[in-house]
């Protein structure tokens, strides 16, 4: 380990990491798990992407990188320090990570390791006021809505699927529903099942727990659809 002091004489205990491994990431390009930036100009805007990482399948923040894959480099104390205070001030619960520093020909890149976390669902204190828990879909992060948020406090253990046939009539409608159509949305479900939203969103966080359903986020919001078997 080296010890290494910002201006602020704060310390950074640097664990440096093969470039091989680096150059590995790179390849791979952004996705669910992974993403690149060039630097940290806002906290906020980070602690979106620790809640993504964290309320999700984890993953990794390679920062000095554009997003074309080009090594910029940058300076491991003052982005380490802005991943910290995100990470502290505006997620909360506070989300936990770990780091490597990479030194490519004294360009220094930093990459967060993020893991699913037990606390989830962590939110983000927006600028407004509001707290917001965010997913990962993709190489995009996306506000979870009130089903992905039941989903994500859910902390039973998963059940066995249950015999469809045996559900109530709203469950029975939303199978049918997505046998014959690709998606649906919360609110679409609620109508066509003529029960309430609360109880929609429900019924669908218990199908996303049995993997009965799956959902895409979109610019538009979350659908959901029958997961292939």
């Amino acid at each position: 380990m080296d010890w290494e002091i910002d201006k602020h004489n704060r310390h950074l205990e640097i664990a440096r990491g093969d470039n091989n491994e680096l150059y590995r990431l790179i390849r791979e390009g952004e996705h669910q798990q992974l993403d690149f930036k060039f630097r940290i100009d806002s906290s906020i805007k980070i602690a979106r992407t620790l809640s993504s990482f964290a309320n999700c399948e984890g993953g990794r923040l390679l920062i000095g990188v554009k997003d074309n894959g080009k090594i910029t480099g940058i300076s491991p104390e003052e982005e380490y320090f802005m991943i910290e205070g995100a990470a502290e001030l505006y997620c909360q619960p506070k989300v936990q990570f770990d780091y490597q520093v990479y030194d490519v020909e004294e360009k220094y890149v930093l990459v967060v390791y993020i893991k699913t976390s037990e606390e989830r669902p962590h939110f983000v204190k927006e600028s407004t006021g509001q707290q917001r828990a965010y997913i990962r879909q993709h190489d995009e992060n996306f506000v979870a809505n009130r089903v992905l948020l039941r989903f994500l406090r859910d902390r039973s253990p998963s059940n066995e699927r249950k015999n469809l046939v045996a559900y109530g009539p709203a469950e029975r409608s939303l199978f049918d529903y997505l046998s014959s159509n690709k998606d649906i949305s919360v609110s679409k479900f609620s109508r066509l099942a003529k029960i309430p939203l609360n109880k929609a969103e429900k019924i669908l966080a218990l199908f996303l727990k049995w993997e009965v359903i799956d959902f895409e986020a979109t610019d538009k919001g979350i659908r959901f659809f029958l997961k292939d078997e």
